[in-house]
Protein backbone atom coordinates (compact mmCIF):
# COMPACT_ATOMS: atom_id res chain seq x y z
CA UNK A 1 0.00 0.00 0.00
CA UNK A 2 1.77 3.46 -1.24
CA UNK A 3 0.75 6.77 0.88
CA UNK A 4 0.89 10.56 -0.78
CA UNK A 5 1.33 14.08 0.84
CA UNK A 6 -1.93 15.64 0.63
CA UNK A 7 -2.23 19.50 1.91
CA UNK A 8 -4.10 18.41 5.26
CA UNK A 9 -1.51 15.03 5.78
CA UNK A 10 -0.74 11.44 4.31
CA UNK A 11 -3.40 9.90 2.94
CA UNK A 12 -3.04 5.89 1.92
CA UNK A 13 -4.38 4.66 -1.14
CA UNK A 14 -6.90 2.48 -1.24
CA UNK A 15 -6.87 -0.77 -3.44
CA UNK A 16 -9.96 0.45 -6.33
CA UNK A 17 -11.99 -2.51 -8.83
CA UNK A 18 -9.96 -2.38 -11.55
CA UNK A 19 -12.93 -3.80 -13.77
CA UNK A 20 -14.78 -1.06 -14.27
CA UNK A 21 -16.24 -1.75 -17.75
CA UNK A 22 -18.02 -4.81 -16.17
CA UNK A 23 -19.82 -3.51 -12.97
CA UNK A 24 -20.83 -0.71 -15.41
CA UNK A 25 -22.35 -2.82 -17.78
CA UNK A 26 -23.99 -4.77 -14.94
CA UNK A 27 -25.28 -1.47 -13.55
CA UNK A 28 -26.51 -0.82 -16.83
CA UNK A 29 -28.49 -4.15 -17.65
CA UNK A 30 -29.97 -4.48 -14.32
CA UNK A 31 -31.17 -0.52 -14.86
CA UNK A 32 -32.73 -0.92 -17.97
CA UNK A 33 -34.92 -4.49 -16.87
CA UNK A 34 -35.74 -2.33 -14.17
CA UNK A 35 -37.02 0.42 -16.76
CA UNK A 36 -38.52 -2.57 -19.26
CA UNK A 37 -40.48 -3.97 -16.41
CA UNK A 38 -41.87 -0.05 -14.94
CA UNK A 39 -43.27 0.30 -18.46
CA UNK A 40 -46.97 -0.11 -18.41
CA UNK A 41 -49.31 0.16 -21.62
CA UNK A 42 -49.92 4.02 -20.89
CA UNK A 43 -46.15 4.18 -21.47
CA UNK A 44 -46.12 6.28 -24.44
CA UNK A 45 -49.26 8.53 -23.34
CA UNK A 46 -47.16 9.36 -20.36
CA UNK A 47 -44.09 10.14 -22.33
CA UNK A 48 -46.30 12.71 -24.96
CA UNK A 49 -47.77 14.12 -21.97
CA UNK A 50 -44.57 14.75 -20.33
CA UNK A 51 -42.37 15.93 -23.67
CA UNK A 52 -45.88 18.47 -24.52
CA UNK A 53 -45.93 19.86 -20.61
CA UNK A 54 -42.36 20.50 -20.76
CA UNK A 55 -42.32 22.42 -24.21
CA UNK A 56 -45.64 24.62 -22.91
CA UNK A 57 -43.93 25.53 -19.75
CA UNK A 58 -40.84 26.58 -21.25
CA UNK A 59 -43.15 28.76 -23.02
CA UNK A 60 -45.50 29.40 -20.75
CA UNK A 61 -42.52 31.37 -17.96
CA UNK A 62 -40.92 33.10 -21.44
CA UNK A 63 -44.43 34.71 -21.77
CA UNK A 64 -44.77 35.69 -18.00
CA UNK A 65 -41.65 37.42 -17.99
CA UNK A 66 -42.62 39.08 -21.35
CA UNK A 67 -45.58 40.21 -20.13
CA UNK A 68 -44.09 41.48 -16.70
CA UNK A 69 -41.48 43.53 -18.75
CA UNK A 70 -44.17 44.70 -20.93
CA UNK A 71 -46.14 45.75 -17.49
CA UNK A 72 -43.38 47.50 -15.92
CA UNK A 73 -41.93 49.67 -19.26
CA UNK A 74 -46.32 50.53 -19.16
CA UNK A 75 -46.39 51.60 -15.88
CA UNK A 76 -43.16 53.99 -16.59
CA UNK A 77 -44.74 55.69 -18.96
Amino acid sequence: MSTFKTPIGRASVVAMPQDFVSTDTAALASHMGRCASARSRFFSVHAVAESARSLLFSRMVTAILIAAVLAGATALV
